[in-house]
């Protein structure tokens, strides 16, 4: 009927009606072209998030298990690496076509969600283990004592005099300046991806692309012992707090890409422990401070506790929409910091098991973070090339640092060993005039302690930043390409990294010998 202009239009009355040029429209071969073009480019996408072997053997042997031909004419390594990769994409692809056509049939059967009710994102909850609220609360006991102590400390050294303060701080500066190249090795065939120093920083522990560790002597650069138990690329390595002091505990733990976390003892060249559960690989590990308990990212979007003693897994948690690729522990015990490859942070309390924070600001994704001895500042490192300072009393981020020209892949604040110590000495007991060198030494790393940090980046640079002012004290050129991880000595007088470039390098003031 017509229908005079500006009069109100019942579009229930309107018939969709189309037309044969529309009909021919809908079948024309260029929309099927462009949905094969989106599908491709899904698929490539969730291609380069699929980690492959590394070994051609073990290349052959999937490709033989998924039905496909282990070797092709002119075929050579690297092309069976990138035509495994499309087989598994292709899989994956299939996987989750099926998941959401099952979801869709139990939908049709009898899930109807209320139109009138909106979709909301809520907080959920699952019951844990006994073994799990026991470790809730030894965690809260021993947190609490570990939190006096190091109020206790922070009280002692706040009465030290402003001007003690100044000079220890315009020294730190000047030592840092010095900072140049004091040992450098050829680590492994492949890039390295961790390096970590033990705790008494006579070696350091390097992990490589191959799942190889090797143990290295400081400062020969001279290894000491291989250890054979991965299959394929190291992502996390950590020192047990009491490695080497105590013959009856774990020396250190390592997370790979073949989803596997391993604890190890110095002496043995393989695994003493398997803690399976990770359903993909594993980037991080890190102790407790306790020692009794690990943490490990992975990239099946969860974080875990696990308990060394019996080896099991005490928590699975879950809270970041995409991969998890770092984990730290306050020094306390009490907080766990976890980020990953969807560019956010968060914050744990171990005690309650509740998120107490979230790490907003960056970019882009995160790969590196760290807690500054004080307890409450944390930093993290991004592709958006920045370095973030956290403030967890503020429940926000309180500097922001444009630390390098490309990804920052991880970031390391000195943490002092006297911070493992007894309790401290009074403000009146304190010798820093540097008459006793050693006692001098030690009372400088105490005041020092979580006053610098480091940060490493793809762009070949570690950067030196003095904490407060945030300033940039010194970059250290020696890697060609990128730089993996770093890790600064307990002791303050060492600083090594681990680069793509398979080699390890040592860093140190020219006038001190390590």
């Amino acid at each position: 009927m017509p229908v005079r202009p500006g009069a109100n239009i019942d579009l229930d009355q309107i018939e969709e009606v189309l037309g044969e040029e529309d009909e021919q429209n809908l079948a024309d071969p260029a929309l099927e072209t462009r949905r094969r073009a989106m599908a491709e480019f899904d698929r490539k996408q969730l291609a380069r998030s699929i980690a492959v072997p590394t070994n051609d053997a073990q290349v052959k042997e999937t490709l033989r298990s998924h039905g496909h031909p282990i070797c092709l004419f002119g075929e050579d390594a690297g092309d069976r690496r990138d035509r495994l990769r499309y087989v598994l994409s292709k899989l994956a692809i299939e996987r989750r076509n099926a998941g959401n056509e099952q979801r869709g049939e139990a939908m049709d059967e009898g899930v109807e969600a209320s139109s009138s009710e909106e979709e909301q994102d809520e907080e959920f909850y699952t019951e844990g283990s006994t073994a799990l609220l026991q470790a809730r609360q030894n965690i809260a006991r021993q947190s609490l004592e570990r939190a006096r102590q190091r109020i206790e400390k922070q009280r002692s050294d706040f009465r030290v005099e402003a001007a003690t303060v100044r000079r220890l701080r315009e020294e730190l500066v000047s030592k840092l300046d010095t900072y140049t190249i004091v040992g450098s090795q050829v680590g492994d065939s492949r890039p390295l991806s961790r390096i970590t120093f033990s705790p008494d920083c006579r070696q350091v522990l390097v992990g490589s692309w191959s799942g190889a560790i090797k143990l290295w002597d400081v400062p020969g650069c001279t290894m000491s012992r291989l250890y054979r138990g991965h299959t394929d690329r190291v992502g996390g390595l950590s020192f047990h707090p009491r490695a080497g002091r105590d013959a009856n505990t774990v020396d250190f733990a390592s997370g790979g890409s073949d989803n596997e976390v391993f604890l190890w003892s110095v002496d043995k060249d393989t695994p003493i422990g398997n803690l399976k559960g990770h359903q993909s690989r594993v980037v991080h590990v890190e102790f407790h401070p306790s020692g009794e308990y690990l943490g490990s990212a992975s990239y099946d979007g969860s974080w875990r506790l696990w308990d060394i003693a019996t080896e099991q897994e005490l928590l699975l948690q879950e809270g970041h929409s995409r991969e998890v690729f770092a984990l730290r522990f306050q020094c306390d015990g009490s907080l766990v910091a976890t980020a990953g490859l969807d560019g956010i942070g968060r914050v744990w309390d171990l005690r309650s098991g509740r998120s107490v924070m979230e790490l907003e600001g960056h970019a882009k994704e995160i790969y590196g973070l760290d807690w500054s001895p004080n307890g409450f500042q944390l930093a993290t490192g991004s592709a958006d090339n920045t370095v973030r300072i956290f403030d967890v009393r503020k429940l926000a981020s309180v500097q922001q640092i444009p630390a390098h020209k490309s990804i920052v892949t991880d970031v390391r604040f000195f943490h002092s060993s006297w911070a493992e110590g007894g309790a401290p000495k009074s403000s009146q007991d304190m010798d820093v005039s540097g008459d006793d060198e050693d006692e001098a030494g030690t009372h400088q790393s105490r005041l020092c302690n979580g006053q610098y940090l480091a940060s490493a980046s793809n762009d070949g640079l570690i950067n030196i930043w003095t904490a407060g002012d945030w300033r940039l004290q010194k970059s250290l050129v020696g890697h060609v390409g990128k730089v993996l991880s770093v890790d600064i000595a307990s002791d303050g007088n060492c600083i090594a990294s681990a680069g793509f470039d398979k080699t390890f390098k040592l860093w140190a003031p020219d006038d001190i010998s390590i």
